[in-house]
């Protein structure tokens, strides 16, 4: 059973969304502040975690970043009270999936975990399908129809990255880290040169998929259906 970690200081919001994950079959537990979030994961493990930004102790920023550290593969949704934009900005660029600000939608919120369950469980595949264009994870091939491309590895890799979450903005941080590593100091601009090169590699497969530049963010990766 998926199991979902739900850290926020209110008792009232833990519950309301305890209620409404349990009734879509998920097992939920549940932290009042960022440490305990860390202490209930390191006893056992979670599948994704639901965090408040506004806590006590530990707020969300720093347990997003040591989730990030200690976790790099789970699935992070923020929920808070925060609603501007600069705010947004920042979870995403500390390694968040999702954001959803209160007063929320319940449904709205089962639906958006359900969505980056479903993001992740991709992530973890070795074979991942563009429209006609498959890349194969264990041979490092893409393959387009009958044609077999063997691309220069960090090219590989990024563009796996960006189409095993379709739809998701993944910043250019989060890709420097998960692809060129945390010791990596070189100018986070590398992964535009390289999105550069993958664009120009595919320019004639805008049927299959397209990679989006979301300003001063990151970038996202859309299939076509």
């Amino acid at each position: 059973m998926t199991r979902i970690l739900v850290a926020d200081d209110d008792a009232h919001i833990r519950k309301l969304m305890t209620l409404y994950l349990r009734n879509e079959g998920f097992d939920t537990v549940e932290a009042a502040d960022g440490t305990q979030a860390l202490s209930v994961m390191e006893k056992s493990p979670v599948d994704i975690v639901i965090l408040d930004i506004m806590m006590p102790h530990m707020d969300g920023w720093e347990l997003c970043v040591e989730i990030r550290r200690l976790y790099p593969d789970i699935p992070l949704l923020m929920v808070t009270a925060i609603g501007e934009a600069g705010q947004k900005v920042r979870g995403f660029q500390l390694g968040t999936d999702d954001y959803v600000t209160k007063p929320f939608d319940p449904a709205e919120l089962v639906m958006r975990v359900k969505a980056l369950l479903r993001r992740y469980r991709i992530a973890s595949s070795q074979v991942v399908q563009l429209g006609g264009i498959v890349l194969d994870r264990r041979a490092f091939k893409v393959i387009r129809e009958d044609e077999e491309l063997i691309l220069p590895l960090k090219e590989f890799e990024l563009l796996f990255k960006l189409a095993c979450h379709p739809g998701q903005l993944l910043t250019r941080e989060q890709l420097i880290v998960q692809i060129w590593g945390m010791d990596y100091e070189g100018d986070d601009r590398t992964v535009d040169v390289h999105i550069k090169r993958i664009r120009e590699r595919f320019a004639g497969d805008a049927e299959h998929f397209r990679i989006e530049t979301v300003r001063s963010l990151g970038y996202r990766l859309e299939v076509k259906k």
